[in-house]
């Protein structure tokens, strides 16, 4: 249990990522880590092996609180949701706009000439006029 105004060792995410590393690539023991890097608990490695096996690299990170990196990239994250939206709406807009605009002449032309003679007037032999 902790004692009012105890300082409690804190390691580096190195550190931690390096004691996962050891112990699940290179098969080393908790005890051996723990004397390697003078970490004075071994379930502390064995916390964050299992954090890491649940959760990834995320597991590692402080959780406590809501940390300014957190709101930062929540914000972010957040912001690049609206934008997206708004390119979607926008792209939508646009499309009809297209549509509504080229159609009806497209369609006019259509009418008054054959596809082949449409094709032929723009010089592209590689279309397949069988359509028409």
């Amino acid at each position: 249990m902790a004692i009012k105004g105890q300082k409690f060792k804190t390691y580096s995410d190195e550190i931690k990522k390096e004691a996962i590393r050891l112990h699940v690539e290179e098969r080393w023991t908790y005890r051996k880590i723990t004397e390697h890097f003078e970490i004075q608990d071994q379930g502390r490695v064995k916390k964050w092996v299992k954090k890491y096996r649940e959760l990834g690299e995320f597991g590692l990170l402080d959780q406590r609180g809501r940390r300014k990196e957190y709101i930062d990239q929540d914000r972010y994250v957040q912001k690049l949701r609206r934008e997206n939206e708004m390119l979607k709406k926008c792209l939508e807009i646009w499309m009809q706009e297209v549509k509504r605009t080229n159609i009806e002449p497209l369609r006019a032309l259509q009418k008054s000439m054959p596809l082949a003679t449409c094709v032929n007037s723009l010089g592209s032999p590689e279309v397949d006029t069988t359509l028409s």
